[in-house]
């Protein structure tokens, strides 16, 4: 996609969250601006914090040479899939298969953020949180589960996002896979989180 590499992900995905459980959080983290205004926020803006928060991944991923590759090297991932898309078909391949795939990754992101956001199903509540995750029913397959938002929403650390049988979740059965080949390790459930004095349940699963 177009986003970030790996540590840049994580530093953008942890400074939400935390703005997000503050009990206030400015429109652009918690994707309250009117929809073109938070598209045109998302994709195109950044918030430039005076104190941000300390970002201090672990010293097995901050060091991880792969990581660090991938981070250096992101923008440039492209590049082989393009000239391979121009010595197949040319330019009209490459518009197709790179620029416009990465502008519909990215907006779709951008999409499920929102929606997921303000309008859907809730079963928790955080309380104290400014920002609340809402499920949105359909998605799960094209968004590789992100938009169980009020399940990650309750457990934040959870791989696991669609926690009832009916939540398609098909970034959990990429790690699965990657945990069978040992490329994954030490995956944590809802139940290997500890109980959250602040998590509500509000109803039950209904989808």
């Amino acid at each position: 996609m177009g986003l970030a590499g790996p540590l840049g992900m994580m530093f953008t995905h942890d400074l939400r969250d935390w703005a997000q459980r503050q009990n206030r959080c400015h429109p652009y983290f918690g994707h309250k601006a009117p929809f073109f205004k938070d598209g045109f926020w998302q994709m195109h803006c950044d918030v430039i914090l005076n104190k941000p928060p300390l970002f201090a991944p672990e010293k097995e991923i901050a060091e991880n040479r792969f990581y660090q590759f991938v981070e250096k090297t992101w923008m440039w991932q492209q590049l082989p899939i393009a000239l391979l898309f121009y010595l197949i078909g040319g330019i009209d391949w490459v518009i197709w298969g790179v620029c416009l795939r990465v502008a519909v990754s990215v907006t779709g992101h951008w999409l499920v953020g929102h929606f997921a956001h303000n309008t859907g199903h809730r079963e928790w509540h955080v309380e104290g949180a400014a920002v609340q995750g809402f499920n949105i029913k359909f998605l799960g397959l094209i968004s590789m589960g992100e938009c169980w938002h009020n399940n990650h929403h309750a457990f934040p650390n959870s791989a696991l996002l669609g926690i009832h049988d009916n939540q398609a979740d098909p970034g959990w059965w990429v790690l699965r896979f990657f945990e069978k080949i040992n490329l994954a390790w030490a995956i944590k459930l809802p139940k290997d989180l500890p109980v959250r004095p602040e998590l509500i349940e509000i109803k039950s699963h209904t989808l």
